[in-house]
């Protein structure tokens, strides 16, 4: 499985408005599409709240680290 990671130190309160920016649209975009293609599942349910989590998280500007781990499966999408 591929991995890819990276790690933005924030250390200014710019550096938190744009993590916060980030953290918003990722959650609207994961609520949105959790909405129109996955609505009413288990899973688009945590999925969600582990999202609003990490944006309520981000809100309040502090300084801090964020890193993103991306995991690629290679058996690709059940179709």
């Amino acid at each position: 499985m591929p991995r890819h990671e990276a790690v933005f130190e924030i250390d200014s309160e710019s550096d938190s408005d744009a993590v916060s920016r980030v953290l918003e649209r990722v959650y609207d975009s994961v609520r949105e599409e959790s909405r129109s293609v996955r609505r009413g599942s288990e899973d688009s349910t945590e999925t969600i709240a582990a999202f609003e989590a990490l944006r309520d998280a981000a809100a309040e500007p502090a300084p801090g680290r964020l890193r993103v781990v991306y995991e690629r499966d290679e058996d690709g999408f059940e179709n």
